[in-house]
């Protein structure tokens, strides 16, 4: 016999119980299925055997590891279904690209059609295997044999990628008689899957998934992803320009020493963009403001200076104005249901001021433009007036200038919305996908570390809360921009890791935070890294490496 504590109270089991039977004794009175363990501080699968002497404790969909988890073990799930339906043989791959909404976007390869029929077989297949609960093993494998599997079945992305591991050894799982590599946990078996939906969706298919808030509930699909699509397809061609699609091609490009080259053409590609916007809105005479909105770390602030300068090549006066000016004071802010202030509550701003001054400024009238100081939390006035001439526009930066809440009283004729977010067009590899999240993650602890003093377990904690903040102020509103704006740059990983890996080394190991912390440092080490000193200076990843032309 064994003796485990679990949740803080002692329990025995016979020596070789697995922790999926510890799971289900106290699976009773818990929001969710249990998915993944916690024992003595590090993550573990179900499908491992208790250990005599150690503190175990449990994680469900509510939880990020958790959720991830299943996510991950649903994207092995499709991909056997897929084949299973599609046949072993057929010429066509599935390629997991981006996030659609709630949903993954699941291209098909080799020229097969996504068809609603095909999606149709696809989910009953995936159903039919989830009601079969069929065990998902783990096999541990040296990485030559790894290398050696992926090119036999066809896998070259994987090949490339094990190519630059510096590990001995890999983990390789199996669904049936399909075998795959996927970085992260998996839950023991298919009946712990049964939460998904599969439509068919231009040339591939949408993958609905729970998220942490609801991890029981599918999403519906919501179609008017339209704008989105796009900006992210249009992507995926500079990938293909750019001859990188995933991890191992970036590192090919690394090794042969391309990256300049590379460093060079995703900044031309990225300036070209930010020209025919400011092309856009100078063919419009009647739009007076540009409001940009975006997520945590989409690189906002350098983005309206680039588009600035390129509204200037086409005649006109840009003067930048920063909604964060019209906060109230800090006695005014809303809380959260924490009793902390939220920062991203649309009732931080003084909207009466704010649609005054902006009127006033569409009239013709001369304003003094407020200056907000953060260290005494109210508003000051410097001196700083303006007066609109013909040529003059207003470039606004604030999570929330796509709700028309805020500028309300300004006229709809007058505005032209765009919406920027780092949306990583870059993947592991085909079955592996580089969460946007995680990139704009990295970009801000590399950032508050440099320009704030945060520590990276500081900006790890605050980030659940800012996340809450996007889905409620700015997702919702993304696909009403006029514009979509992809500030991530495929390089950009290779350059972070020298700045993040260190920052998230110092991570205490007792802290609620060290096991995102170990997640992002495992993800980082796929990556060959590169010098910084080849990126320019006006880039878009130097507002959070530091070096930038425009002092942010």
């Amino acid at each position: 016999m064994i003796q485990v504590k679990v949740d803080g109270k002692e329990r025995h089991y016979p020596d070789g119980t697995l922790l999926k039977t510890v799971a289900e004794d106290v699976q009773d009175g818990r929001a969710g299925r249990i998915l993944l363990a916690v024992v003595n501080g590090k993550l573990r699968e179900l499908s491992k055997t208790a250990a005599d002497g150690t503190e175990i404790s449990f994680l469900t969909g509510k939880d990020q590891p958790g959720i991830q988890t299943y996510q991950r073990s649903a994207t092995l799930l499709f991909m056997k279904a897929f084949r299973d339906v599609a046949g072993e043989k057929a010429p066509c791959r599935a390629s997991v690209e981006f996030s659609l909404g709630k949903g993954l976007f699941i291209r098909l390869k080799d020229g097969q059609k996504a068809t609603k029929e095909l999606a149709a077989q696809v989910e009953a297949q995936m159903k039919r295997l989830v009601r079969e609960a069929l065990p998902i093993e783990k096999r541990n494998i040296h990485t030559e044999e790894a290398v050696e599997l992926f090119r036999k079945n066809g896998m070259k992305d994987k090949e490339k990628l094990f190519r630059y591991r510096r590990v001995s050894r890999v983990n390789v799982y199996r669904l049936g008689d399909y075998e795959d590599y996927y970085y992260g946990y998996m839950v023991p078996d298919t009946s712990y899957i049964p939460y998904f939906s599969l439509i068919a969706y231009e040339n591939g298919f949408v993958l609905m998934l729970p998220d942490s808030r609801e991890p029981e509930r599918v999403p519906e699909f919501q179609e008017d992803r339209r704008k989105l699509f796009r900006v992210m397809e249009e992507s995926d061609e500079w990938g293909k320009m750019l001859r990188v699609g995933c991890v191992g091609e970036l590192n090919d490009q690394i090794t042969k020493g391309n990256c300049r080259d590379l460093v060079l053409i995703q900044e031309a590609l990225q300036e070209k963009k930010i020209g025919e916007i400011a092309a856009a809105v100078a063919g419009m005479p009647d739009k007076k403001f540009v409001m940009i909105a975006g997520p945590s770390s989409s690189g906002k602030t350098t983005f309206a200076r680039r588009l600035s300068i390129q509204l200037m090549a086409q005649g006109m006066t840009p003067h930048p104005v920063s909604v964060d000016d019209y906060f109230v004071d800090r006695e005014h802010t809303p809380r959260d249901e924490n009793g902390n202030y939220n920062f991203e509550a649309l009732e931080c701003i003084d909207l009466q001021k704010f649609n005054d001054d902006m009127t006033a400024l569409l009239e013709g009238r001369t304003v003094e433009l407020p200056r907000f100081n953060f260290k005494t939390g109210k508003r000051e006035y410097k001196g700083d007036f303006i007066t609109m001439g013909p040529h003059d526009i207003l470039v606004i930066e604030g999570i929330h200038c796509l709700n028309d809440r805020m500028s309300e009283r300004l006229p709809a004729a007058n505005k032209f919305k765009i919406y920027i977010s780092a949306l990583t067009q870059l993947n592991v590899d085909e079955h592996n996908r580089i969460p946007t999240t995680d990139g704009r993650l990295l970009r801000r602890i590399v950032r508050d570390a440099r320009t704030r003093g945060n520590s990276a377990q500081e900006t790890i904690r605050m980030w659940p809360s800012v996340r809450r903040g996007e889905e409620e102020n700015i997702f919702p509103y993304q696909e009403d921009a006029d514009v979509m704006f992809n500030s991530s740059l495929v390089y950009e990983l290779a350059v972070l890791k020298q700045y993040a890996e260190p920052l998230l080394f110092s991570v205490p190991r007792d802290s609620e935070e060290y096991l995102e912390a170990k997640r992002l440092l495992k993800f980082l080490d796929y990556f060959l890294g590169v010098d910084s000193s080849g990126v320019p200076v006006n880039s878009l990843i130097r507002e959070f490496i530091g070096g930038s032309c425009f002092n942010v």
